[in-house]
């Protein structure tokens, strides 16, 4: 879909390239490890067609930002808060794919008055939340060829579970029946999060209902329709 001309904010000593499309309530996408923003260009088109105004940045070192030689998820919740800031967005709504929803637990902890609601997807405290045949095959990968983006994902986040519970705002959490992120991080995650709704795709792994699908759009926006937004 066309987008609106490629902007770029300097936030936290980098810049960010960042996607806008449509008009209403903001409404902010942060993709997952190794992506960039054009992940969610079905999600960004139901979006804009209900009415809301889509900002849709590619996170420090992905898609059109330079990269980095290291990374860490607190870096990434920072920038994401400062983008908010810095293009003036009242308590949008956030909704984070993978790493997205790790940036957006911290950004909702640092900044617990940044956000009005949020959804996550696949979304993990720690890498033993992971399937651990995915950690051995990426370990091994990245002892062969490392890669900093890998080794973020092998090493952190390091969540508190009970860190979750001074997020104050509305949380949908979903995850594929199939997903890479075990059902007991999930639960974990649930159990201490005050005001979240589980969604678990039937049949889907860690991005098949995302990723030319209308089905996160469509859970995104019934769950905006639920919170008034």
């Amino acid at each position: 879909m066309k987008y609106e001309a490629d902007q770029v904010a300097e936030v936290n000593g980098v810049q960010l390239h960042y996607a806008v499309v449509g008009a209403g309530k903001p409404v902010v996408l942060v993709h997952g490890n190794g992506e960039s923003h054009e992940l969610f260009d079905t999600e960004i088109e139901q979006l804009a067609a209900a009415g809301y105004r889509v900002y849709a940045p590619d996170s420090r070192g992905h898609g059109a930002n330079a990269p980095q030689t290291e990374y860490h998820y607190d870096d990434m919740a920072e920038d994401m808060a400062q983008l908010i800031r810095t293009l003036g967005l009242e308590k949008p709504a956030y909704y984070g794919h993978s790493d997205g929803g790790i940036i957006g637990l911290l950004l909702a902890m640092k900044h617990p008055e940044a956000l009005g609601l949020m959804a996550i997807s696949g979304t993990n405290l720690t890498p033993a939340g992971i399937d651990p045949d995915f950690i051995r095959e990426y370990t091994a990968l990245n002892e062969r060829a490392p890669d900093p983006l890998v080794t973020l994902m092998l090493t952190e986040p390091d969540i508190d579970p009970a860190s979750l519970r001074t997020i104050p705002i509305p949380v949908l959490v979903t995850v594929g029946e199939k997903d890479l992120i075990l059902r007991s991080e999930t639960d974990r995650i649930m159990a201490n999060l005050p005001r979240a709704r589980l969604e678990v795709i039937e049949g889907a792994d860690h991005g098949s209902y995302i990723v030319s699908s209308e089905t996160m759009g469509k859970l995104l926006l019934d769950f905006f329709r639920e919170q008034h937004y």
